[in-house]
């Protein structure tokens, strides 16, 4: 399973969007050793990965919160019940992986 954290350089959240994404794996029953982190840095690269804002949590190269956008170099926004963030709310987070796993057949 490939467990892709990708950020810009420079994303006032990619630190604490790798803690989210570390914790909500370790919840969900998943390795967060696991977890590897992309640095975007092109166009090419948004364009060719699909890339539509950092930080982007994926698992096997899908986007966990699919987005409409075109690709780009640029920080993103989540939904979260305080509001758009700059990442999702843990509980978004962990619903989105099991939804993956569901998706594909596996269990954590």
């Amino acid at each position: 399973m490939d467990l892709e954290l990708r950020t810009i350089p420079d994303c006032p959240h990619a630190t604490s969007a790798g803690e989210l994404f570390t914790r909500a794996l370790d919840l969900e029953g998943l390795d967060p050793a696991a977890l590897a982190v992309r640095e975007i840095s092109t166009d090419a690269d948004a364009e060719a990965l699909g890339f539509h804002g950092s930080p982007t949590f994926t698992i096997d190269g899908a986007d966990l919160f699919p987005a409409d956008t075109d690709p780009a170099l640029t920080w993103r926004v989540y939904p979260t019940p305080q509001g758009l963030a700059g990442q999702p709310a843990r509980e978004s987070l962990r619903a989105a992986v099991r939804a993956a796993l569901a998706r594909s057949g596996r269990t954590a």
